[in-house]
């Protein structure tokens, strides 16, 4: 009973924080960290009362006691077990294996503009023949509308039966019957009925979706039904997730606009389900997915240039409106994301805040950035083994601030390793050459060195007033 009274006393303080219906995510976020702490608390008590489970459910999502509500949302206790969903198959044929990479896209009819099949397009026509036997896309059509559903699935047929007798697509529909209420919702932000009714469904859609996909794949990305791939995109995300071996991650973003492009593992989906369930009511599924990254205790951002894809439709999917939106960082070809080998760096440069040299090595949106560096100072990447370079490029400096780049500068390459008190050094180095404008670029780096390289060195030739950012390092190897 104490639990319980506790447990009330945290749901008005919820209805509380919902009545200033503020765009604040920061005391949403807290009262959220509260709520599923005393919801695991409550849950693993034996004594509890199913009448009090039932009191719980009720509470927590505004009141809602209609029969289809309870029959989606009962079994939200426990957030890494499927949702009893019953789909509905509308283009399939049986999976033959678990793939790679699930592609996961939401869709429903719109006022103005349809952009689905172009969408499926585009993933199919930028993938290779060996990308496509690591593929898989789940189409969900979400709209009510059984007519509009049936057009498009005899379009989706017509265009794409090859890759539906494959295995590669899949369409799936969520029956109306699982969906909780939709009208009458509260209108956090101020939003419209309508403008609350649709992001609402759309939470529900996309959990539903990504219900389905839990064990399709190692990893699931999740696009809009508006969106055009960069060439070998596939390629590009294997080649990140390797480079992130051994490193937590819960999202990994390929696109800075909305839900497109986030990366999950696919054992994360059930909980990522039941989360978009439990508050689908509370905010857009953007603003959710945040939330959902820092409960589980992903921090930062970890965004990677340029997007792999990006948004091309021109009217939204709520009412028609324009959307314009563009990802400027997005590059259609095919672009060479770089392999990094595993390494440890150093410097001797006085590092500015948490701008430490490893950011400088990563593919994601970070940098190293350091006080003004002296004749003589350095900074080393030492290899865990020794490898083959096919290409070295480093920038410096950013778009905000570009002088603070590296002015007079050479890059080395070094072999034979010995450990140091300082720690491992390589002992000699050979000069490939100097910086021109703050960047230094070479190819065919296998011609021009005779030995397998063990170490890199950006070194300081000259004193300078600016400060240093080095953007990234990119190494090619073979």
């Amino acid at each position: 009973m104490f639990k319980f009274c506790q447990m009330k006393h945290i749901f008005e303080i919820l209805d509380k924080m919902r009545c200033l219906r503020k765009r604040s995510t920061v005391s949403f976020l807290g009262v959220l960290v509260i709520f599923l702490l005393f919801m695991n608390l409550y849950i693993e008590d034996s004594y509890v009362l199913e009448g009090d489970k039932q009191l719980i459910r009720e509470t927590s999502t505004h009141q809602l006691n209609s029969e289809r509500y309870v029959h989606t949302f009962k079994d939200l206790s426990n957030f890494s077990g499927a949702i009893n969903v019953t789909y509905r198959y509308l283009a399939a044929t049986p999976l033959q294996r678990k793939r790679f990479l699930t592609i996961g896209l939401s869709s429903v009819k719109r006022k103005k503009g349809n952009y689905l099949l172009e969408t499926i397009k585009s993933i199919f026509e930028q993938s290779s023949y060996e990308e496509l036997k690591e593929i898989s896309v789940v189409v969900h059509l979400a709209d009510f509308n059984s007519s509009w559903r049936d057009v498009m699935v005899q379009d989706i047929t017509q265009k794409f039966a090859h890759h539906i007798i494959a295995g590669r697509l899949i369409v799936i529909h969520a029956p109306e019957e699982y969906y909780p209420i939709l009208d009458g919702l509260k209108r956090n932000y101020n939003d419209p009925e309508d403008r609350v009714r649709f992001r609402s469904k759309q939470n529900v859609d996309y959990a539903f979706l990504l219900n389905f996909c839990a064990n399709t794949s190692d990893y699931y990305v999740m696009l809009e039904d508006d969106v055009r791939c960069s060439k070998n995109f596939l390629t590009a995300i294997k080649k990140v997730i390797t480079s992130l071996e051994g490193t937590y991650w819960v999202t990994l973003e390929f696109s800075k606009l909305g839900y497109i492009g986030k990366l999950y593992h696919s054992h994360d989906l059930p909980r990522l389900a039941h989360f978009l369930l439990m508050f689908y009511q509370e905010m857009p599924c953007d603003w959710l997915l945040t939330h959902f990254r820092d409960l589980l205790a992903q921090k930062n951002v970890i965004r990677f240039k340029p997007s792999l894809f990006q948004h091309m439709g021109y009217y939204s999917s709520y009412k028609g409106t324009e959307n314009k939106l563009k990802d400027d960082d997005f590059e259609e070809e095919s672009f060479d994301i770089p392999d990094n080998p595993p390494a440890n760096l150093y410097t001797n440069m006085n590092v500015f805040e948490n701008y430490e040299a490893s950011k400088a090595y990563s593919s994601v949106d970070e940098y190293f950035w350091g006080k003004p560096p002296s004749a003589g100072d350095f900074f080393v990447i030492i290899f865990e083994n020794p490898i083959l370079i096919k290409k070295i490029k480093v920038s410096t400096g950013t778009e905000d601030r570009q002088n603070d780049i590296l002015h007079h500068g050479a890059l080395d390459v070094g072999e034979n390793v010995v450990d140091f008190k300082q720690g491992r050094q390589c002992v000699t180095y050979l000069r490939l050459g100097e910086f021109k404008n703050g960047n230094f670029e070479m190819s065919e780096v296998n011609q021009k060195i005779p030995f397998d390289i063990n170490c890199i060195r950006i070194y300081v030739t000259k004193t300078q007033k600016e400060w240093l950012i080095i953007r990234s390092i990119s190494i090619w190897t073979f």
